[in-house]
């Protein structure tokens, strides 16, 4: 009789253990969940020149930028490049591109390069997201050759804006601006001579370059909800 009751003490001890395991793994692996959400809305072209200095002026930043060519499908790419680099980080909870252009209508595009701000936080608050991200591309030129002698190098330059939309707060902007050079013109970058792979890329992949350093220094979501 006595065995036969510690035999039942001892199976509740080791289902309650069983339990409790699972109870605490399931709470380890929803907090992990729990990352903030974000909606990247797609790259927009921007060509409103700075009326005394004959560059670009971004809409958001007012940052200048020099004028250059944006090649037709160009932000495409660079939209392609964001959602992959952005994904790839693991801190946020990307909302698919096929939900953010059903909500992009003609109309909506309209609005928004009259008042970019205001309606970037519109579409953000109508997605019920925590953050967005908001990018413009300035320059996209194609490299002329090949990726061992070209006679003109890729030029590339674009910003990204995220905004916090709780209270509608930038929390943090990146620009790159860059036309390849030799190492030849600044031995100072030699680093960023064998990063960018010791040979002449093409636009994307100085912009796939460009994307990838910027995000590095983006701050985690624990940073950009202080």
């Amino acid at each position: 009789m006595e065995r036969t009751r510690n035999d039942w003490l001892m199976k509740g001890i080791l289902l309650y253990i069983f339990a409790f395991t699972i109870v605490f793994t399931w709470g380890l692996e929803s907090r992990a969940e729990q990352k903030p959400s974000v909606v990247i809305l797609p790259f927009f072209v921007e060509r409103i020149e700075h009326p005394s200095r004959g560059a670009m002026v971004c809409p958001l930043c007012k940052g200048i930028y020099r004028n250059g060519e944006v090649f037709p499908g160009s932000q495409n790419i660079m939209t392609r490049l964001l959602y992959g680099m952005i994904e790839g980080l693991n801190r946020f909870k990307v909302l698919p591109l096929e939900k953010v252009e059903e909500v992009l209508s003609p109309s909506v595009k309209e609005q928004f390069e009259k008042r970019p701000l205001p309606s970037a936080i519109q579409i953000g608050k109508g997605l019920n997201v925590d953050f967005i991200l908001v990018g413009y591309l300035f320059c996209f030129e194609e490299r002329i050759g090949s990726s061992f002698g070209a006679e003109k190098s890729a030029s590339v330059a674009f910003d990204l804006h995220l905004y916090r939309l709780r209270d509608e707060k930038m929390v943090w902007i990146a620009k790159f601006d860059e036309t390849q050079r030799p190492l030849s013109e600044n031995l100072f970058k030699i680093g960023s001579f064998f990063r960018r792979k010791a040979r002449w890329l093409t636009a994307e992949e100085l912009a796939s370059v460009g994307l990838d350093e910027i995000l590095k220094r983006m701050p985690g979501p624990k940073e950009l909800e202080e």
